[in-house]
């Protein structure tokens, strides 16, 4: 009976003698391959057992740049109030946002930004470009909501792409202000391309509040922090009932009282599932 140790010697000296010296290759005479089984991997890479010292990190520049989380947009500094007056006897086409083509308001009318101006928003859609999910529309006329919105994104390189968004199918006969119209559904991308363009009617005045989900912060790299900035406060719709957040509603328990909240259960199925 051939003994296993004896059997794999034997194939490893029959390796030596046929791959020594890289197959007798003249440059390499003098080398030898090392197939000897018995020596320690560990001390041919004792140079690589050291552990990094986290002091050595600690330089001021950089450590602030292990942040990669994203920054959260305070409640209360995510909204855009614009009022758009037109004050000839006529109808004009008036224009929201557009900064790259920054293109001039038809005569009398005017676009105001509540929170700051126009032209800071526009200015600022350049290098910081946000999110819009949301809209609350007012008019002097309801009327107005006879005329669509036309989301335009017009490209350097000349591309145009229009998209249409129609008041009417946000308007309800529930409404108590037939005026005014609330559309959570309603979504835009702002930057320096994309402009908002709708017919206003003679003298009428509208108002749109935006709400902002999502914005960029470049000043945040200063600081080694995530670029993006988002808001987690559901848009506020002006109904308690739907306002309070539902992680702070709780299920009656059987004994009556309060129970476990929405957001406790959540992470239950969560926990259970990873144990199967």
């Amino acid at each position: 009976m051939i003994d296993h140790n004896d059997e794999l010697m034997r194939y490893q000296d029959d390796a030596e003698d046929r791959f020594d010296n890289y197959g007798n290759m003249q440059p390499y005479e003098d080398q030898e391959d090392d197939f000897d089984g018995d020596v320690d991997m560990e001390e041919q890479y004792d140079d690589f057992d050291e552990e990094v010292d986290d002091d050595d990190f600690e330089d001021q520049h950089y450590d602030s740049y292990s942040r990669v989380r994203y920054g959260r947009i305070d409640a209360n500094d995510r909204t855009l109030t614009i009022t758009v007056v037109n004050t000839t006897d006529e109808a004009k086409t008036a224009i929201i946002f557009g900064a790259n083509q920054d293109l001039p308001q038809p005569d009398g009318v005017t676009v105001e930004v509540q929170e700051s101006s126009h032209k800071e928003v526009k200015e600022e859609s350049k290098s910081n470009p946000f999110k819009i999910v949301g809209l609350k529309y007012s008019v002097s006329d309801a009327l107005q909501f006879d005329n669509v919105l036309k989301i335009i994104n017009k490209t350097a390189s000349g591309t145009i792409t229009t998209r249409v968004w129609q008041p009417r199918n946000s308007s309800s006969p529930q409404n108590f202000d037939p005026k005014m119209v609330d559309s959570g559904g309603f979504s835009m991308n702002v930057s320096g391309q994309s402009s908002i363009q709708f017919l206003i009617n003679a003298g009428a005045t509208a108002v749109f509040t935006f709400t902002v989900r999502a914005r960029t912060n470049i000043s945040n790299l200063l600081e080694g922090r995530h670029v993006a900035e988002l808001s987690r406060t559901p848009r506020t719709t002006g109904l308690p009932q739907l306002d309070n957040p539902m992680a702070r509603y709780r299920y009656p328990s059987k004994r009556g009282g309060r129970g476990k909240s929405v957001k406790s259960l959540k992470r239950a199925a969560s926990h259970l599932k990873r144990r199967r």
